[in-house]
């Protein structure tokens, strides 16, 4: 009896736990969607092949003002590049394709210059090829499938193949097309085949904002496209996304976080791809000519077969984006998986899809260092030591002990406006101090230091070094529309 009452004691202190890691979880999340102004969000975190938080919060529909739920519908964008990326393993799992042979294997009309490429430059974008869209993210050409394919094949390469990392569409159209010939299918059809259907994803599909969608988030926007170049805004707009039929193996899925949950898990037991050697070779970063790893950030450092991949020491990654709102990130290391979905364009839950990891696993809070490039951890650990305000005194000291110690203005800036964003504007403000003494002739540090004094209220010293930043660079935009803002112009 005494062990009976034992275990059931312990089985209630285990569910407690873990009910308040969810509720911290929905506490962390709804803060993020008030500061970010985010009207919905769907969450899941899988552990150990395990659904062990499932929520939605917010307003799907903001014009009917439609609550979120969990059957609420999300266009993934982007992260259809992963499901891209299976298929293509499944083909070489089946004895079709080979992820290092020329796409000109597999497909006639192409130009010279394309014909030696590979499948996995294609998969991982250092191709080299011309996008197939414009810099508003609209296809090139008159508009339909046949110009903008005959269009891109008319134009150069960007870059000899394998040289760099730029994310670009027209691999996957190309990906499509092998599909296409080696399924003997539409691959849309494919992957609903060997993917949705084998799974259990009754609310995933192929589709756009043209489509009649049961339970859709639909879109919004604080972001407008002004040539090319994404700005924000204070007025929420609602987005229409079309995604011509050729362009869906790039950004066409529809789903939620259970359906996506139920695929990451059926992708690592077995169920998708057969082989684990599979997945090693789904989520391996590319290599280019020089050695070297590329991919769209400094989290998100290197690519993969449609997934890009966060390569680190601790708690490595992998984590295809989607639409400037949607992510999953893989922990394969950890067994674990978080999937955010939003309906806000410019939301990125990649930036704190690790946060939302950290409540399972606390050394991966931002607030511990974790994520922090390594001399940026061992400046952090001395400042935590002796003191901030010793910032320019501690910095020394690290660099006589170590002559190779040498953070960058970049990484120090990051830091410095993490710091703000944790709440510490008097720590942010001794390092961007910091990194204006250690980096006088920039102006972008002058300009970051300004900012945050500006945040921080520091009127006077906000203007000082505004017009530092001006006059090591008298185009900064920033500051001129700064010191306007504040009478000081």
């Amino acid at each position: 009896m005494r062990c009976l009452i034992a275990l059931v004691c312990s089985s209630l202190s285990l569910h407690a736990a873990a009910a308040d890691v969810s509720d911290q979880v929905t506490a962390f999340l709804q803060q993020t969607m008030q500061e970010q102004r985010i009207p919905a969000l769907q969450v899941a975190v899988i552990r150990h092949n395990k659904i062990v938080k499932l929520d939605a919060y917010g307003t799907a529909n903001v014009e009917n003002a439609v609550p979120a739920t969990r059957d609420s519908i999300f266009s993934i964008n982007s992260c259809t590049k992963a499901f891209t990326g299976v298929a293509i393993m499944q083909l070489v799992e089946a004895g079709k394709l080979g992820i290092d042979d020329p796409i000109s294997r597999y497909l006639d009309d192409l130009p010279d210059a394309w014909r030696a490429i590979t499948v996995k430059q294609v998969l991982t974008h250092v191709s080299g090829l011309p996008n197939i869209i414009d810099s508003k993210e609209n296809p090139i050409g008159d508009g339909s499938d046949a110009s903008a394919w005959a269009t891109v094949k008319t134009l150069p390469l960007e870059f000899p193949a394998g040289e760099r990392f730029k994310y670009n569409q027209t691999g996957y159209v190309i990906i499509g097309k092998i599909i296409d010939k080696l399924s003997g299918q539409p691959f849309a059809r494919f992957i609903e085949e060997r993917q949705f259907n084998v799974v259990g994803m009754p609310h995933t599909r192929f589709g756009d904002s043209s489509d009649v969608i049961p339970h859709s988030a639909g879109g919004y926007s604080y972001l407008r496209n002004d040539n090319g170049e994404w700005k924000p805004s204070d007025r929420l707009s609602a987005i229409y996304v079309a995604f011509p039929g050729y362009f869906r193996t790039a950004a066409g899925i529809l789903s939620n976080a259970e359906d996506i949950a139920r695929w990451l898990i059926a992708l690592q037991s077995g169920k998708l791809l057969k082989n684990k050697s599979s997945l090693d070779v789904l989520w391996s970063t590319v290599v280019l000519n020089d050695g070297k790893t590329g991919g769209m950030n400094a989290m998100l450092n290197g690519s993969a077969l449609g997934w890009p991949v966060t390569t680190r020491a601790e708690h490595p990654a992998a984590g295809p984006i989607g639409g400037m709102r949607s992510t999953f990130f893989v922990y394969p290391k950890d067994d674990m998986s978080v999937i955010l979905l939003t309906n806000l364009q410019g939301a990125n839950p990649e930036n704190f899809a690790d946060e939302v990891a950290a409540y399972y696993i606390p050394e991966m809070h931002a607030s511990n260092g974790f994520g922090l490039p390594p001399h940026i951890k061992t400046l952090r650990a001395a400042l935590l030591r002796r003191g901030f305000d010793r910032a320019r005194l501690v910095f020394a000291e690290l660099k006589i002990a170590n002559a190779s110690f040498t953070p960058s203005e970049e990484e120090i800036n990051d830091w410095a406006y993490l710091l703000f964003t944790q709440k510490q504007p008097q720590q942010s403000i001794a390092v961007l101090t910091l990194n204006t003494e250690l980096y006088p002739d920039s102006w972008n540090a002058f300009d970051s230091l300004g900012e945050i004094l500006q945040k921080a209220g520091d009127k006077t010293k906000a203007i000082e070094n505004y017009r530092r930043s001006l006059k090591l660079n008298p185009d900064n935009t920033n500051a001129t529309a700064h010191l306007k803002e504040m009478g000081a112009a």
